[in-house]
């Protein structure tokens, strides 16, 4: 990375030249600056910062940090760079702190821990991890990142034997605020800080290692089955009997996902199916695979051949929304009709089919809870409610920002009919909003529950007292926004 004279960088880089960073400070003339730019996966984040400054180690992180805090100036922390809104990990104006150059993944046979860094995509994880015999409970696609990934929960294929992948983190090296670089775990010093780490996003500083527990890997049995449409709504009923049986085979994993997609010819309903034991064809999705099937690729494979089934396209504008609700077949039934609307309009509205849309639905039993549980807790709050869940997650892609403008309030139109319509069935909103799927004007910490707002607070308060990551970085989702 080459240095301009000092001159020719801008007023928000001085307070990172001040502290030594000068060769690590990227400005709009590098060509690595607009590489990083255009490697952010959507094109809503895609935002221009004054500059980004990539450091190389936890503590060249915590001078930036410090340098930005002492200066007031605002920035941007980015990861693995596949955020979906504008503003959730990259910034206009200010600086963007990009971690791209800490991605390593290390595996310690004597304590049979892997040490990830959070710019690590979960594709090199996993081929890194393998060349051990081990794996982590990491992403079901392969180009998110291990950093926001981890830091919203993450749901993932082995859910069903070890619960998210915030459960499975033993300990996190963390930057804080002024700049001091601590190890939060279970049991020391900043045990307060380790359990709010887990799913509280980056209300606290910035993480710059995860130390995960691994087990054993090896070849599974999955793949994706597509459907006509036809087989929605009655397929709902075969996905409610698959959650409500799934602790008898936590092996077993599902993924039904409605979906517009050109390129694969139009409306589908797809089942993206895993056995992590490596079980084929297991009782568990019997039912389902019952249902007509236009083409399945299902078979004894491996995790590397099974991510890119769940990968959605880059370089679009994207409108997510979520939601969870009870594990009711009228539920689904009624997301999938508004769902079918959703397409109707966005069809309409879109010259020449450059787009897709999907509704993603995904088990939640109440069977999770309990691994986060034996693991310490996280700060999900799930345990409060006391039925299996279904989570979704549904999303418009588009080409332009001005239709990504108008497909806004036509997703949240939808999830707000979904709402509505669980809140006549008993018991049918389940509170928690899953962090990585949700859209900027949703409120997820508050959907944590009480207690867990508490916590949160009480640790920004404790670890950041200037509120350096409430104020100064204005991306993700602030517990200083909640209200009581």
């Amino acid at each position: 990375m080459s240095s301009l004279p000092t001159t020719e960088y801008c007023p928000e880089a001085q307070c990172l030249i001040a502290a030594g960073l000068q060769s690590h400070v990227l400005v709009p003339s590098n060509a690595e600056y607009t590489q990083r730019i255009e490697s952010y996966w959507c094109n809503s984040a895609k935002l221009r910062p004054a500059c980004i400054v990539q450091p190389s180690s936890a503590s060249e992180v915590a001078t930036a940090v410090k340098a930005l805090a002492d200066a007031g100036q605002v920035f941007a922390v980015r990861s693995g760079g596949h955020g979906n809104w504008a503003g959730s990990n990259n910034i206009d104006g200010g600086v963007t702190i990009d971690l791209g150059l800490i991605s390593s993944a290390e595996y310690d046979a004597t304590t049979e821990l892997a040490h990830i860094g959070p710019a690590g995509k979960w594709k090199h994880v996993y081929e890194e991890l393998e060349k051990h015999g081990r794996v982590v409970a990491g992403a079901r696609e392969a180009e998110v990142g291990v950093g926001g990934f981890l830091l919203g929960g993450g749901n993932t294929f082995y859910s069903g034997r070890v619960g998210f992948g915030c459960d499975n983190v033993v300990a996190y090296e963390v930057v804080l605020a002024d700049g001091r670089i601590i190890t939060a775990d279970a049991t020391g010093e900043y045990s307060d800080l380790f359990r709010v780490l887990k799913g509280g996003g980056n209300n606290f500083g910035i993480v710059t290692k995860f130390t995960m527990r691994t087990f054993s890997s090896g070849p599974l049995w999955g793949g994706y089955a597509a459907h006509p449409m036809e087989i929605m709504p009655a397929a709902a009923q075969a996905f409610v009997d698959f959650t409500a049986n799934s602790s008898k085979d936590p092996d077993s994993t599902l993924n039904l996902s409605v979906c517009h997609m050109p390129h694969l010819g139009g409306s589908l309903a797809v089942a993206v199916c895993t056995n992590v034991a490596g079980v084929e064809n297991p009782p568990a999705f019997r039912e389902l695979r019952e249902k007509p099937e236009i083409l399945n690729n299902l078979k004894k494979t491996t995790l590397q051949e099974v991510l890119p089934y769940t990968s959605l396209p880059p370089n679009f504008y994207n409108t997510w929304y979520t939601l969870t609700f009870k594990n009711d077949a009228s539920i689904i039934a009624k997301a999938h009709a508004l769902y079918t609307q959703l397409t109707s309009k966005v069809q309409e509205k879109v010259a020449g089919g450059e787009f897709t849309t999907h509704c993603s639905f995904q088990p939640i039993p109440k069977y999770y809870t309990e691994h986060s549980v034996a693991a310490g807790g996280n700060i999900f709050g799930l345990e409060r409610y006391a039925h299996d869940a279904i989570l979704i997650q549904a999303s418009v892609s588009v080409r332009t920002p001005e239709l990504a403008s108008w497909a806004r309030p036509q997703v949240r139109e939808m999830i707000e009919g979904i709402r509505k319509f669980a809140e006549s069935v008993e018991d049918g909103i389940c509170p928690w909003l899953y962090i990585n799927y949700a859209s900027p004007d949703q409120n997820v910490l508050q959907s944590y529950g009480k207690d867990n707002v508490d916590k949160m607070r009480n640790a920004a308060a404790k670890y950041d007292p200037k509120g350096v990551f409430q104020r100064l970085c204005p991306g993700g989702f602030k517990i200083s926004a909640v209200k009581d």
